[in-house]
């Protein structure tokens, strides 16, 4: 019982933070364009202040584990070679196909990620989410590019590929310039130099950052459609059993086997069965795909990682991992 109240403390703050947005919406309280601008401001403000914050004030040296963020590289590139192999016995139509792999590995790691590991470690968490995030978004980025071209309409033509190569190029410069990444580089070069933090820089730091886990999820409720998650019902539900269940349950002992423990663990869990990012449509669509089929996944992983994640944590909290 004690591993059950520990494991929904951890998940219900969290989880009623969407349920709120998503009541807001439908009260008239958020609407589609102040849900757009909170995620944008959470994207490009509050996340990276927040991912700085978390490495800024640590000790560098300490924190870095180039085991960790290779286990997290490594895992996420075996988890997009499996769904590719799985998504041929699956799905038939060659633009689904696409749109059905990247919903299946593409987590909300960021934005879950640190809300996760704050909330059950609090500010003496060392920096595990932000290398994390080093470990696995840009493999997303890149992978989402490649995936969604090759198999978008005449994803084999001569003109295809040279688009692709452009969409890849831009992805390297997206990946870069993203705010995120700009948030843990600067963190992590703060921590080596020991820059100084005055407290008035602290206090405003502290007071930006924690905007960022409301703000956000109170979006991503505010986005939910049910309507949306019923289409595609068939391979939406295959992506998501395989999002929230299939790849922590192949990666998460291996994990254990390896050594890490405590928060190390939380977020390779959230990386691997977290609800799929809402940028998973934005780029279907944007890449000539239908989006159907990952609006569906989002959907259904969104809601459905409230639960799965309540019972991953009793799991690894029963068998003393975390």
């Amino acid at each position: 019982m004690e591993n059950l109240i520990f494991s929904l403390n951890a998940t219900i703050p969290i989880f009623a933070l969407m349920v709120l947005g998503y009541l807001f919406r439908k009260i008239g309280l958020i609407d589609e364009r102040s849900a757009s601008w909170m995620n944008k401001f959470v994207f490009k403000a509050a996340l990276p202040v927040l991912v700085f914050k978390d490495l800024a004030s640590q000790d560098f040296a300490k924190t870095w584990d180039g085991m960790f963020v290779l286990f997290c590289f490594a895992a996420t590139s075996v988890s997009i070679a499996i769904i590719a192999l799985i998504s041929k016995a699956i799905v038939k139509d060659r633009a689904k196909r696409g749109e059905f792999i990247q919903s299946a590995y593409r987590s909300s790691a960021a934005l879950l990620g640190i809300a996760f590991i704050h909330n059950i470690y609090g500010d003496a968490a060392s920096g595990m989410g932000p290398l994390m995030i080093l470990g696995s978004v840009p493999l997303y980025n890149i992978f989402a590019v490649i995936v969604l071209m090759l198999t978008a309409e005449g994803g084999e033509d001569k003109e295809k590929w040279q688009d692709m190569g452009k969409r890849i190029r831009s992805t390297f410069r997206g990946i870069i310039t993203n705010p995120i990444i700009l948030g843990i580089a600067i963190g992590m070069l703060w921590s080596v130099l020991r820059i100084p933090q005055p407290r008035v820089f602290q206090t405003t730091i502290s007071n930006i950052a924690a905007l960022a886990t409301p703000l956000g999820l109170m979006s991503m409720g505010a986005t939910f459609e049910f309507k949306k998650a019923l289409k595609e019902i068939k391979p939406a539900l295959i992506a998501t059993f395989i999002k929230l269940f299939v790849l922590a349950a192949v990666f998460l002992p291996l994990a254990v086997m390896l050594g890490f423990a405590g928060e190390q663990i939380v977020a390779i869990l959230v990386m691997l069965g977290s609800a799929t990012t809402v940028s998973c449509y934005i780029m279907a669509k944007s890449m000539g795909h239908e989006g159907t089929l990952s609006s569906s996944v989002i959907m259904l992983t969104t809601f459905g990682c409230s639960f799965s994640l309540t019972l991953w944590l009793y799991i690894l909290r029963t068998l003393q991992v975390i």
